[in-house]
């Protein structure tokens, strides 16, 4: 089940813009170096905010991350702390207010684009400093395994009906990589997406146990999350956002491709730390986390979790962030999700969690 093990033909994928980019970032740009002669090493307690709830993906990989990078003797222990909420907003005030003091990291996602592409962050909260992309993540569909909806033509159908017709968990912002996830697929299918009953959850793993209780009736989440509930064949996979089936538990599950709708995901994790970190800190940042990530035990964690595997640098990430606001802005834009289109959203029933 791992996926640095994967045959050759299996691992082409789509052309799209987020993965573009990142090619691109990586012909351009080469590993980061400390551009004087002074070298940083960390000098005080360590700490890693999770913009997320505990239980999720975010918090999942954020932990191991630390406990690999500590078991290794690459850093001392971490202090990993969860903040989350809309944008990210209060995780990302704990780092932004040390500049310079790259004792804190953060987990970079794709959230963090699309609350930059959505214009939802002040300005200084845009200047925090990635170090690495880590890997790539895929956004799935499911519903309870007792549920009508078999498959994504009947979900397609079901919505074109109704649009408000069933509630979808999402994690945990609207317009966030998890709501636009579901959204953009379902929009090429002609569904109107502005009247979708959006449901935001703290966490995936909250929106997952709302799911089962029968609170929701749809739940769009990252692949780690849904484990133990396939696994105990509590849920149906309706679609996955990657460009082919991917293994294991998820052998069974179809993507949107082979449904007919040409949709793959470009959902992602990596770190980043304060604004003004120097090249020294980003250094030494990318030396630890190229080493923690070339472990067995990270790449099995990976595989596991159904992941894809790609570690760039800062430059790299840098600027496929900024590629990726762009097209994330027309996207949202397109969908009707932008901050002009919060009204209208809220009367075609968004609501919040319960």
């Amino acid at each position: 089940m791992q996926h640095h093990t994967r045959p050759l033909a299996q691992r082409r994928r789509t052309v799209t813009q987020w993965m573009a980019c990142m090619a691109m970032a990586c012909v351009v740009s080469a590993p980061a170096q400390a551009s004087d002669d002074s070298t940083w090493q960390p000098s005080k307690n360590l700490e890693f905010i999770v913009p997320g709830g505990a239980g999720a993906a975010l918090d999942m990989a954020a932990r191991k991350l630390t406990d690999v990078l500590a078991k290794e003797g690459i850093t001392s222990n971490f202090v990993v702390t969860n903040k989350p909420g809309a944008h990210s907003i209060q995780a990302l005030e704990t780092v932004a207010r040390h500049k310079g003091d790259a004792h804190s990291l953060i987990t970079l996602s794709s959230g963090y684009v699309t609350s930059q592409a959505q214009g939802a962050l002040p300005a200084h909260l845009q200047n925090l400093t990635p170090l690495a992309t880590l890997f790539r993540e895929f956004v799935t569909v499911v519903v309870r395994a007792d549920s009508p909806v078999r498959n994504a033509q009947d979900l397609v159908a079901r919505l074109k009906q109704d649009p408000s017709g069933l509630s979808i968990g999402i994690s945990n912002t609207l317009g966030n990589h998890i709501h636009l996830g579901i959204a953009q697929p379902l929009k090429q299918e002609g569904v109107s997406v502005q009247q979708l009953r959006i449901v935001p959850y703290k966490s995936s793993a909250e929106s997952m146990g709302a799911l089962v209780g029968g609170h929701l009736d749809v739940v769009a989440a990252t692949t780690p999350n849904l484990l133990p509930y396939l696994e105990s064949g509590r849920i149906r996979v309706i679609a996955i956002a990657a460009d082919e089936r991917l293994q294991g538990v998820f052998a069974k599950a179809p993507t949107w491709k082979e449904q007919g709708i040409d949709y793959v995901s470009n959902a992602y994790q990596g770190v980043m730390t304060a604004p003004n970190a120097t090249p020294a800190q980003k250094a030494y940042w990318l030396q630890a986390l190229r080493r923690a990530t070339q472990t067995k035990e990270w790449q099995d964690f990976v595989a596991t979790n159904q992941w894809q595997h790609l570690f760039l640098g800062p430059e790299a990430t840098s600027q496929a962030i900024r590629s990726q606001i762009a097209s994330t802005h027309a996207l949202l834009d397109e969908l009707g999700l932008l901050p002009a289109n919060a009204q209208r959203l809220a009367q075609a029933g968004t609501r919040p969690a319960r």
